[in-house]
């Protein structure tokens, strides 16, 4: 007699696609460190706004080639001719305000600690959530994490964005109650 094989309990947000499955398990909400890890976190999430986060991962290994490897010191020094070169990519998200605020965000970093910047806003004891329900959009970290990193120059870092960041780089831990990696870190 066989046994069925049970699937573990993930976040209600998990399809079945290989990648959305591999991220949940092995990325989302693990401490994400260092200034140029941060940072290509930061420019993908910026990149995700309006789109599929299934889209983003499809195309994670194009945007690193395209943009460096999210080094910050080389997106910064991109100019013109780049912009263009990456509106002309077909393997990443081909949308001027989103390059340019890339750009723009890694000259805003060079003037600061991104990964310490942003870890400022941790907030290890945010609820655990029992429900996708519960998990919020954005929250007064991520309105105090957006509102400094604008201040600081940062583009395309509303606190919807923010609290996505917050999410995936393990500021704040969002796996429901139930989920099999909650307590795994």
């Amino acid at each position: 007699m066989t046994e069925a094989v049970t699937e573990p309990v993930r976040c209600g947000w998990v399809s079945s696609a290989p990648e959305y499955i591999a991220y949940h398990d092995e990325e989302w909400g693990r401490p994400v460190t260092g200034d140029d890890r941060v940072f290509e976190r930061l420019s993908l999430e910026a990149f995700q706004s309006g789109l599929s986060w299934i889209t983003i991962l499809r195309k994670r290994e194009n945007f690193r080639a395209a943009f460096a490897g999210f080094s910050i010191p080389a997106v910064a020094a991109f100019g013109e001719a780049d912009v263009e070169r990456l509106l002309a990519d077909t393997g990443i998200v081909r949308n001027r305000a989103k390059i340019e605020a890339s750009v723009a965000n890694a000259r805003a970093a060079l003037d600061v600690g991104l990964s310490e910047l942003i870890w400022r806003h941790a907030d290890p004891d945010a609820p655990v959530p029992k429900a996708l329900a519960d998990v919020p959009a954005q929250t007064p970290g991520s309105k105090a994490l957006a509102k400094e990193l604008k201040s600081r120059g940062f583009r395309f870092v509303g606190p919807t964005t923010a609290y996505a960041l917050m999410q995936a780089i393990g500021l704040v831990n969002d796996h429901l109650a139930d989920c099999w990696v909650r307590g795994t870190y």
